[in-house]
């Protein structure tokens, strides 16, 4: 597909300025700045209210800023902007023909979009969605999160370079949760930009690389997620035999909590180095593929809250 002539050096992502007033009363976003680099994992966090989805709906041209600019991929959006193209998105709960299948759903997003029927990759999307045969049935008798996984599917079908995803777990079991997170990893890997909107701080710690966060409608800060968390006093390890590794732990001086994750082991500590557990895990013979200095995301957003609280 010819996407134009746009600098394939430009970010992914632009917010410069981004304002949003429904009201004299209503400021839902605030003079908003960050960019998002190709190839992020970036996470868009704050509590409810905090304007993420109205920041969002601006940057794909759904409603016009009061003031401000957002540009994708190096062209400035707006309603229809031939950019959009190139954009997956699953902004809210994703709406469906309630008698048709999800397939024929599939059909119909697609045959009402510019883009040829050749460029449509319906088998890559619907392998994303997982749904089987139920993709074969009328979307009326999904649940909750088998809408969220055929709207993932729908946002992919052209293989967009940016794709945007706005709380893309809600309603679906951890089994389900986590491997969109693998997803989301797996795109940023073939290099694609991935911009998600979540409440889910374990969630936006485990795949995001850069995150901002909002609240109130402004920003509160922007960065790497590691320079967000700060400095640790746990550290995650993944080894290659969780169940010895916890037995070496469990007797060992200075580790004060052991927990578990999709991608290893979270070792909280106190007054032992991480690369002294390292040692001992290796002696005992685990063997230890990763290290990396810890400390929640949760943490983090909490302090930043309420420094932003007047």
């Amino acid at each position: 597909m010819d996407h134009g002539a746009a600098p394939d050096d430009a970010p992914a992502v632009v917010i410069d300025g981004l304002t949003k007033s429904f009201s004299d009363e209503v400021l839902a976003v605030d003079d908003v700045h960050f960019t998002v680099g190709r190839g992020q994992v970036f996470g868009l966090l704050g509590p409810n209210g905090a304007g993420k989805t109205t920041a969002l709906r601006m940057l794909l041209g759904l409603i016009r800023p009061s003031a401000g600019s957002a540009s994708i991929l190096g062209e400035r959006v707006r309603p229809s902007a031939p950019v959009l193209a190139r954009v997956g998105a699953l902004v809210e709960s994703p709406a469906f023909v309630p008698h048709l299948s999800g397939l024929a759903n599939l059909h119909l997003y697609w045959a009402a979009g510019p883009n040829p029927h050749d460029d449509m990759h319906l088998d890559a999307a619907l392998k994303v969605a997982g749904l089987g045969d139920a993709v074969r049935r009328k979307v009326r008798t999904y649940s909750q999160g088998m809408r969220q996984r055929l709207g993932l599917a729908q946002a992919l079908l052209g293989r967009p370079e940016l794709v945007i995803l706005d709380e893309p777990t809600n309603g679906m079991d951890p089994q389900q949760m986590r491997e969109v997170r693998r997803l989301m990893t797996r795109l940023a890997d073939d290099g694609t930009t991935v911009l998600l909107s979540s409440h889910l701080l374990a969630e936006v710690e485990q795949v995001c690389t850069h995150a901002a966060v909002m609240n109130r409608g402004r920003l509160v800060t922007t960065g790497t997620v590691a320079a967000l968390t700060g400095p640790s006093n746990s550290v995650l390890l993944d080894v290659d035999d969780r169940g010895l590794a916890r037995s070496i732990l469990g007797v060992t001086t200075g580790v004060v909590d052991v927990g578990e994750q999709d991608d290893g082991l979270v070792v909280r500590l106190q007054g032992i180095r991480s690369s002294d557990v390292v040692a001992r895990l290796v002696h005992g013979g685990v063997a230890v593929e990763q290290a990396m200095a810890r400390r929640h995301l949760e943490d983090a957003f909490i302090e930043l809250l309420a420094e932003d609280t007047p």
